[in-house]
């Protein structure tokens, strides 16, 4: 596959979008005619410096309000059209972008936008460049990829074909097989956006919502299929309108594009059953072998996880670090990495081949993490998420490799047996939707349905992703641009939430203070199909409660040490929740309990 992207998916100018995307690995670029007109170099200063990047300029656009105008407004396009024409010559490229006429006072008449952009195509010719028409699934009266082509196939000229773009394709929800009818040749480019799934007017849909792949609802996978077997050859493109990648640093955001190209890839290349572009297998997690938190003093976590019943494991026979066990639940504590308050720095997963799951991780565009390791030592391999948390693999099995490095540890019976539930990790806005990829594409988890849960100074937006048989879960939430980035934590699963809560206030846990309003209202949501003696004791210790059909959540929280909390989960019935509808009361008391701190 060929990998181009549209000027326009990223911030900055001119230069600098075209150094980020060979530093990406893009083997071409759509080169936006406002960005052109922006930049103080020259177009045979754009083209020399494409050449020195390798970067091929494989289009350029758009040009708009072609067909379907009077005879005089004709004539300006031709004018209009000549002067781009030149400027592409002095670019060195030969493909020009044409979009449907939005005009409401355009002309409804297919015969007239056949004529003029063949008048159009002839005058391109004595350029040699080529023209691609588009449906804008906006276009006034041109607004479907199939009418588009009709139009085409009217005008017949050599130099006149069609682009197809997934969001004017999917947004309307028309039919991608017909583009199978299509002369494979006469498709000149195609670009491809994701987008969630939304009910909102098209041209803000596309403007402000468009995705890179992998991050929204659109079948893209399918849609590259039919083009495939079209006949299509060309480069793949990305041309993504949306309002966060043209506000965040600029390399960043084209290797998240790169990232997701690469994804695609090799999910069509599965679909069609094709090697080129296949990368090494996702590997399924086996178990969460271990949360590692960061930070210069750790102290107050190991008392706090003292307190919730973990024993400690020992501490690591060369590094300053630390491990802390209760059942299958290992929290490692790190005072290697001189972080100024303790984080949830690294986690590691157990799979089949650590060895493939690291190499699909740095083939994807995550940088190799480097740890120091002595001899005699397990290597664990590891990859950096694009905030910065660690990811390392090893390969299952009955117990941890790395196990034994740890010595020291205490030999008393585990107080809590429990196992990781599920880890939350908070992103800035601006992160979202890389973090999201990133979880799909090289940990190979799946998204739930995103919800948003109001809390105290606005919607937090929560996305899950899990594992297929559920043994990692990773929700990934963004809090408004005005808050503070939320701690990130751990939820533990463990059989009996209540005693391991009565064991962990007799210990002198800080648990989180939970309002008397909330068993108020549990008592009048669920008092009369509740037992009255457990409701007494989720008020007594402080313990959260919700109810899906037959299944129950319990769970707790302890307060925030640094940038990290606790939560102890019991799930009774099949659950599958995470008692979203205690979320905004959970937000509230967190920030109280910051506010007196």
């Amino acid at each position: 596959m060929r990998t181009s992207i549209a000027t326009v998916c990223l911030s900055g100018g001119l230069v600098e979008k075209l150094e980020s995307c060979a530093a990406a690995g893009f083997d071409g670029v759509e080169i936006m005619d406002a960005d052109l007109v922006a930049a103080v170099e020259s177009p045979e200063e754009i083209r020399a410096l494409c050449a020195r990047l390798g970067l091929t300029i494989d289009m350029y656009q758009p040009f708009r309000d072609v067909e379907g105008v009077t005879d005089d407004e004709f004539q300006d396009t031709l004018r209009r059209a000549e002067a781009k024409f030149t400027v592409m010559d002095r670019l060195g490229t030969d493909l020009m972008l044409v979009c449907s006429n939005v005009g409401t006072a355009s002309i409804d008449d297919d015969a007239l936008a056949a004529e003029q952009l063949g008048a159009l195509a002839d005058l391109a010719a004595t350029h040699g460049i080529r023209l691609a028409y588009e449906a804008l699934a906006w276009g006034r009266y041109v607004n479907d990829y199939r009418h588009a082509w009709d139009i085409v196939r009217r005008a017949d000229r050599p130099n006149l074909g069609t682009c197809l773009d997934s969001f004017h394709i999917l947004s309307r929800g028309d039919d991608p097989s017909g583009i199978e009818q299509i002369d494979g040749e006469r498709i000149y480019f195609v670009q491809l956006a994701d987008a969630p799934v939304l009910d909102m007017d098209l041209l803000s849909w596309s403007r402000h919502h468009r995705l890179f792949p992998g991050e929204g609802g659109f079948d893209l996978i399918g849609l590259l299929g039919h083009i495939d077997r079209a006949g299509y050859r060309g480069p793949i493109s990305l041309e993504v309108f949306n309002d966060t990648f043209r506000q965040t640093d600029v390399s960043r955001t084209a290797a998240h594009a790169r990232r997701s190209l690469t994804w695609l890839a090799d999910r069509t290349s599965e679909a069609e059953h094709r090697a080129q572009d296949r990368l090494p297998a996702a590997q399924q997690a086996r178990g969460i072998d271990f949360v590692e938190i960061a930070g210069q003093d750790l102290a107050p976590v190991d008392e706090l996880l003292s307190q919730l019943g973990f024993s400690f494991g020992g501490r690591h026979r060369s590094k300053d670090v630390r491990l802390w066990e209760a059942g299958d639940a290992r929290l490692i504590l790190n005072e290697q990495r001189r972080s100024e308050s303790c984080v949830l720095s690294a986690i590691g997963l157990s799979v089949d081949d650590a060895a493939t799951a690291s190499a699909r991780g740095e083939l994807l565009g995550a940088p190799p993490v480097f740890r120091r390791t002595y001899a005699g030592e397990h290597e664990l391999r590891a990859v950096a998420a694009p905030d910065g948390t660690e990811v390392y693999w090893s390969d299952a099995g009955a117990e941890p490799a790395w196990l034994p490095e740890f010595v020291g540890g205490s030999l008393a019976a585990t107080p809590l047996r429990a196992v990781v539930d599920h880890i939350n990790i908070g992103h800035p806005w601006q992160e979202f939707d890389e973090a999201v990829l990133f979880a799909g594409a090289v940990l190979g988890l799946t998204p739930e349905p995103v919800e948003e849960v109001p809390g105290p100074v606005g919607l937090v937006r929560s996305q899950v992703m899990r594992s297929a048989d559920d043994v990692v879960r990773l929700a990934i939430n963004v809090a408004p641009p005005t808050s503070p980035e939320p701690p990130r934590h751990v939820a533990l699963a463990c059989d009996d939430v209540l005693a391991a809560t009565r064991h962990a206030k007799a210990a002198g846990a800080a648990l989180l203070p939970v309002p008397a309003n909330y068993y108020d209202d549990l008592e009048a949501r669920f008092g009369g199909t509740m037992d009255r003696a457990l409701l007494d004791e989720l008020r007594a210790l402080g313990v959260f409660y919700d109810r899906q059909g037959a299944g129950e959540f319990l769970h707790v929280y302890t307060q925030a040490v640094g940038g990290v909390f606790f939560e102890l989960v019991e799930r009774r019935g099949g659950y599958d929740g995470y008692g979203a509808p205690n979320a905004p009361v959970r937000l509230g008391a967190q920030r109280r309990v910051a506010a007196h701190r």
